[in-house]
């Protein structure tokens, strides 16, 4: 969506939209659109800040007529990694529960745990800070992830993560 997170951005830096599915032009200098699998690998130049909200949880889904691959989601970690310069940083955010599971064709929800899973993740990147929004709808910053797998039902995890 370009009314949020995209539109606040763009006030003050260019910012590239990848997507799997066409999108017009945008109008905002700073706001530019390409079209491509996040799945596979991108010839694109690498960047310091990346980010990925809402969406590597629908990653081989086919909802968006990607290609449907149970590791997609993996796929497209490893490609957001690649994609990053060295001290570059990484925000992701994804629904969590205390299992993995796929909701029919419409998403993932991960255990919070299982991004540490990807090798990409392990070998190249370093947790700088969770944030989780709850069930409730409150936020908690800065959170511990041990601390919340007790009380947890389903939320949003928001990781930072910096390239070593």
């Amino acid at each position: 969506r370009l009314d949020g997170f995209v539109a606040h951005v763009a006030s003050f830096r260019e910012i590239e939209v990848i997507d799997i599915r066409p999108l017009e032009k945008s109008s905002h200098q700073n706001i530019k659109f390409l079209q491509a699998d996040m799945m596979n690998p991108l010839r694109i130049e690498k960047t310091d800040s990346l980010s990925c909200l809402h969406a590597i949880e629908h990653f081989g889904l086919g909802r968006y007529n990607d290609p449907i691959d149970i590791d997609g989601h993996m796929k497209g970690i490893n490609n957001l990694v690649s994609l990053l310069e060295k001290n570059g940083t990484l925000y992701i955010s994804f629904p969590i529960g205390k299992n993995d599971e796929i909701l029919y064709n419409a998403q993932r929800v991960f255990n919070p745990r299982t991004i540490f899973k990807n090798n990409s993740i392990r070998s190249h990147m370093e947790l700088v800070k969770f944030d989780f929004v709850d069930a409730m709808g409150d936020l908690h910053l800065n959170t511990c992830i041990d601390n919340i797998m007790e009380k947890l039902t389903y939320g949003c995890g928001i990781y930072t993560f910096k390239k070593n």
